[in-house]
């Protein structure tokens, strides 16, 4: 995910409106960090705002104009345009007042206006004393604004204005500035999606996902910390592009969609024997699933305990079967294969490389890399791919969480089966 400290690929129109409270000072630092990556930033500063920060630090932080009345540039409709064109509208701070006056739907002034008029998601960060965001009536209105899909950022306990500590600190303006860029890739990557349509329609597809694991007695096994989320972020995708898909998971815990057939295996041997079965009826396979490359020679049908063995216990292992290998040998004609490479190589270049080395090793068509490692990937909602082809050429690269880099790895597959179509 891109972090407050990292440009995104795009530039958005962001709306940062300010109400009314002594953290509306923070408000600047969230303005000038949103330009800084290079987005176009519009300030809403409500009168309250204005009696704790100036509008000429608005203006100049922000490099536009403030805007602060709904009867400026009436010739513009100034009230609902500047809602109708941003791509997020986010409150720093929002006060008690303000959330009360979003969730009744009021609109008694620009900001409430363009909130009621926007179309791009809300983002709103609390801030006030304690006692005012524990008061009934305030948990009620967040608890609204959560139901209509506003996303509330914070509040932070710690200190407040005076001597005061406790819930209603505004969070963090690097916290605050992820959560815009968030949602505002959310937006982009949904109306991508309703661009993109059911480009897959009609396209039978199989996907694995998850690690499999390889027993060692009836209590243990040999794993790999794969949680399947990129395998199920692509099944979910491909299926509302309008794919047929089957999912092979491997002790996967992620929900799977509805419209998702699921087959649920263990070890790679399992998975291999399910994979060959499925194969032959697939036009398109994706080997998402981190597939464990030894297995145990003996399985012991007791749990090995520890008194019985001597200070070191030794195993003996013997090689799985090479999967995607093996379904690239003897799939049907105008079946594409897309293999998975994690590689734990720091280098880009050298990692390229090995990635390279796989696909011409394993005839795939495409190859998805990304790096992995104890700070990489496993387990997290981002992640970084370039997806390869035969020829070892990149032809994609994406970073960013599983179900953007899952409609990155379908868009190239589309456009590769468009390629063989032409061709």
């Amino acid at each position: 995910m891109t972090t407050a400290n990292e440009h995104d690929a795009a530039s958005w129109r962001i709306v940062v409106g300010v109400s009314g409270g002594i953290a509306a000072y923070k408000a600047v630092s969230v303005i000038r960090q949103l330009v800084l990556l290079g987005h176009h930033v519009e300030v809403i500063a409500t009168p309250a705002a204005l009696e704790f920060v100036g509008a000429p630090t608005f203006e100049a932080i922000s490099r536009n104009p403030l805007r602060r009345d709904v009867f400026e540039n009436v010739h513009a409709v100034q009230h609902v345009a500047v809602g109708q064109h941003a791509d997020v509208v986010a409150v720093v701070p929002a006060t008690a007042n303000t959330l009360a006056r979003m969730a009744a739907g009021l609109a008694d002034d620009l900001l409430t206006n363009t909130i009621l008029a926007t179309g791009a998601p809300v983002v709103v960060a609390p801030a006030m004393h304690s006692e005012m965001w524990q008061h009934p009536a305030t948990q009620a209105n967040v608890h609204r604004l959560d139901e209509r899909g506003v996303t509330i950022v914070g509040p932070e306990s710690g200190r407040l204005t005076g001597t005061d500590e406790g819930p209603g600190r505004l969070a963090e303006p690097e916290d605050i500035v992820a959560a815009i860029l968030a949602a505002a890739r959310t937006a982009e990557r949904e109306r991508a999606a309703a661009q993109q349509g059911r480009d897959l329609a009609g396209i039978r597809m199989l996907v694995t996902a998850g690690g499999t694991r390889e027993a060692i007695d009836p209590v243990r096994y040999l794993g790999n910390r794969s949680s399947g989320k990129q395998g199920v972020a692509l099944a979910a995708r491909a299926a509302a592009r309008g794919a047929e898909v089957t999912l092979i998971a491997a002790n996967v815990e992620v929900a799977v969609p509805d419209d998702v057939q699921l087959v649920r295996i263990s070890s790679a041997e399992q998975l291999a024997a399910a994979a060959t079965e499925l194969a032959p009826k697939q036009d398109v396979i994706i080997m998402a699933a981190a597939v464990a490359d030894f297995r145990p020679d003996r399985v012991s049908n007791d749990k090995i305990k520890k008194e019985s063995t001597d200070d070191t216990l030794t195993l003996t292992f013997t090689k799985n079967p090479d999967i995607l290998r093996n379904l690239v040998e003897v799939r049907p004609e105008g079946q594409l294969i897309v293999g998975f490479a994690a590689e734990t190589e720091a280098d880009d270049v050298a990692r390229l490389e090995l990635a390279r080395a796989k696909v011409k090793r394993k005839g795939s068509d495409l190859l998805v890399l990304n790096r992995v490692g104890w700070d990489h990937t496993f387990g997290r909602e981002e992640t970084e791919i370039q997806v390869l082809n035969l020829a070892g050429d990149v032809l994609a690269e994406d970073v960013g969480d599983k179900l953007s880099v899952a409609d990155t790895i379908l868009d190239v597959v589309v456009a590769e089966r468009s390629d063989d179509t032409a061709n």
